[in-house]
């Protein structure tokens, strides 16, 4: 199957379960996130405020930065570019297109994003290995490459404290697949969770 196939199947699949059932299957992959030491030690963390389609992340959001951490969230900008902005709390959201709640906090400027030491990035599919099957608009494919060049130039950081972005894929379990179309310039994930 090539690209636009899985994403057909992809939505066919997630056709299948209710709202409801969406959200239950949110609560446990989150409830892995939580555990997870990467996410634990982060101070800096990248996520996404999710569709009414995608891994529920919007209650957890709000943990995260009672618990005193830096929450990052992507917003689309001239349909084009992605950039970050920083959330602190329901204020920084405002209705944008498609009546879906988009950030609008503080600008995050690009040249701290090495500050950034997980990010949970969603997608339509992923597969074993760590490839990424996005909704093909790219706007990740080039957000993470331009996030892979910022680390390459702040080397010092990766080399002082071994540290660069932990990349985390999530996705329903339906959603991954043994494998998917990748191209050579395609970004992995360090790991993908599921429910």
């Amino acid at each position: 199957m090539d690209k636009q196939e899985l994403r057909k199947e992809i939505r066919n699949r997630k056709r299948q379960f209710s709202q409801d059932q969406l959200g239950e299957l949110s609560l446990s992959a989150i409830s892995k996130l939580r555990k997870h030491p990467k996410v634990m030690a982060a101070h800096t963390l990248l996520l996404y405020y999710s569709l009414p389609d995608e891994v529920n992340t919007h209650e957890w959001i709000d943990e995260l930065v009672a618990e005193g951490k830096r929450v990052l969230l992507p917003v689309v900008v001239n349909d084009k570019d992605m950039v970050v902005r920083e959330y602190t709390g329901k204020h920084d959201l405002a209705e944008g297109s498609f009546h879906i709640m988009e950030p609008i906090g503080k600008l995050f400027p690009e040249e701290k994003y090495p500050e950034i030491e997980v990010a949970i990035i969603p997608g339509m599919s992923f597969d074993d290995t760590g490839h990424r099957l996005g909704r093909g608009k790219g706007y990740y494919d080039r957000f993470l490459t331009k996030l892979r060049g910022m680390e390459e130039n702040h080397s010092e950081r990766k080399e002082a404290d071994g540290t660069e972005v932990y990349k985390i894929g999530i996705c329903f379990g339906f959603q991954k697949l043994q494998e998917i179309p990748f191209e050579s310039h395609d970004i992995l994930m360090d790991e993908v969770t599921t429910n």
